[in-house]
């Protein structure tokens, strides 16, 4: 729930709101037997956007320190030099979509990390000792297990790769989970090793790198500072863990652990 409270208080999302927007959210991914990957329920989708709407209508006239003032009060470059403001239509979308994507990876990347940190003891204790190493082991989390593994691309023009042409209009799927275990780059890719260097493309790369990757390494290094101080030792309850079934992040959608 915290990455849901973070992303809603920036927003300006009501509280009282915010678990049912998480709920939501990972409805519209979740894989669900007999249910195709992207099809949604189109009830809910509507009623979400009508949400999303509601929220925006009121911010605009009760303006706050919040996130969602601030794309009401944005403004954008056109290619012929004038300015204009965000459309109530453009502010919709980037609401919804920061809402939905603040939640879903971060939580999947502190599941990750509580796992992998049950998994090497001998890594977690040194982190207890020095608390300072925690932003190496979430790089290391994020490209060991990337909450999102696959990343869609529109080609916008004919080009050629690997001498095939790939035309305009294609779509593309590049594998970051797989280029972070390249071996080309990294020695021994298949081992979790938190004094690793050499990055990874887990928030993607150039123009479109993830825009909320400071806020998500916040709240990861926040939430295992303050693990850490409680319950220095925990282990996996894996016969009562349950893997996520979702069609564009991986994780755990329950993680229970036994504190020693």
């Amino acid at each position: 729930m915290m990455p849901m409270r973070t992303i809603g208080y920036l927003l300006g999302i009501p509280e009282q709101d915010q678990e049912a927007i998480r709920d939501r959210n990972g409805a519209f991914i979740d894989v669900a037997a007999g249910r195709k990957p992207g099809e949604v329920n189109a009830n809910m989708f509507a009623d979400t956007i009508v949400m999303f709407a509601e929220y925006i209508e009121w911010r605009a006239n009760h303006p706050s320190d919040d996130l969602m003032t601030e794309l009401l009060r944005a403004e954008i470059d056109e290619p012929d030099g004038t300015r204009r403001p965000l459309s109530r239509t453009e502010v919709l979308s980037y609401t919804a979509m920061i809402a939905g994507a603040g939640n879903e990876t971060t939580a999947r990347l502190i599941g990750f990390m509580g796992q992998l940190l049950s998994d090497h003891p001998e890594q977690r204790r040194e982190l207890v000792t020095d608390p300072a190493l925690i932003p190496g082991a979430i790089e290391e989390t994020l490209r060991y297990e990337a909450p999102s593994p696959v990343q869609a691309r529109y080609v916008a023009r004919d080009a050629e790769h690997y001498g095939r042409l790939v035309p305009e209009g294609s779509f593309m799927l590049l594998l970051n989970g797989s280029a972070n275990r390249d071996p080309r780059h990294f020695a021994d890719p298949d081992r979790f090793d938190m004094h690793r260097r050499g990055g990874h493309l887990s928030f993607g790369q150039g123009l479109h790198f993830c825009l909320g990757s400071a806020l998500a390494r916040l709240e990861a290094r926040v939430a295992f500072e303050e693990v850490l101080k409680r319950w220095p030792e925990w282990d996996v309850d894996y016969a009562n863990a349950e893997r996520a079934h979702t069609a564009s992040v991986r994780g755990w959608a329950r993680l229970p652990v036994v504190t020693r």
